[in-house]
């Protein structure tokens, strides 16, 4: 219930409590979804650089689990963040997304490693060659994370600069309803990563239990 209300208040505030900007118009309401959706993929692929060193440091299982559940919930943000990227762009800037705009790209890279990885983790048997490949695959992926943020600055691009580390080029009001839908995103993508850890951990957990009852036999 908290995420429902949390989501359905980034809405009112997207598109009822914030201005109209003056340029773009009503379309720049993506903008606060888009956004929110990028940061809090770049909160969650923390986990999954942790949970990969976690499990080659350890070979406990649950940082793999951290790791693949970050990998799920960072696959679905990224994929928000690529939609309405160009639902954005279009009406805005009159363009589709340039494919070859260092932001996108680094973007649709990453969401190129999180479908590899998954397969991946579809196509090796359960073991420690399995969970060992995933980790180092996670590893490079969440290492894109950091070029993803930089392209602005480093690359030529048509990607607006509204967020800096000194300010943020934002009327106040629009600044509130961006850290509300940062809040919602940051809940939604907290309680998927907390039940798909759960998941993963009951499922092993029942695989060991069945696999020590047959050797028992």
């Amino acid at each position: 219930m908290p995420t429902y209300l949390a989501m359905l208040a980034a809405i009112y505030a997207a598109f009822l409590y914030a201005p109209t900007e003056m340029v773009m118009g009503d379309v720049q309401r993506i903008f606060y979804f888009h956004v929110s959706a990028a940061i809090v993929s770049f909160a969650v692929f923390i986990g999954v650089f942790l949970g990969g060193i976690g499990y080659l440091v350890t070979r406990n299982r649950f940082w793999d689990s951290l790791a693949a559940s970050s990998v799920d919930v960072g696959l679905f943000l990224t994929a928000i963040v690529l939609t309405t990227g160009p639902i954005w762009s279009k009406p805005a800037w009159n363009v589709w997304l340039k494919w070859d705009d260092p932001r996108v790209l680094t973007e649709l890279i990453l969401l190129v490693i999180c479908v590899a990885y998954v397969i991946l983790r579809a196509a090796f048997p359960e073991g420690h060659k399995k969970y060992a490949v995933c980790a180092v695959f996670g590893i490079i992926g969440a290492l894109d994370v950091p070029i993803i943020y930089m392209s602005v600055h480093w690359w030529n691009t048509f990607h607006p600069v509204v967020i800096t580390m000194s300010e943020v080029k934002l009327d106040p009001m629009m600044q509130q309803a961006g850290l509300v839908a940062l809040g919602a995103f940051l809940l939604l993508a907290s309680v998927l990563l907390l039940q798909r850890i759960s998941i993963r951990m009951h499922n092993m957990i029942t695989k060991d239990l069945l696999k020590h009852l047959r050797e028992q036999e």
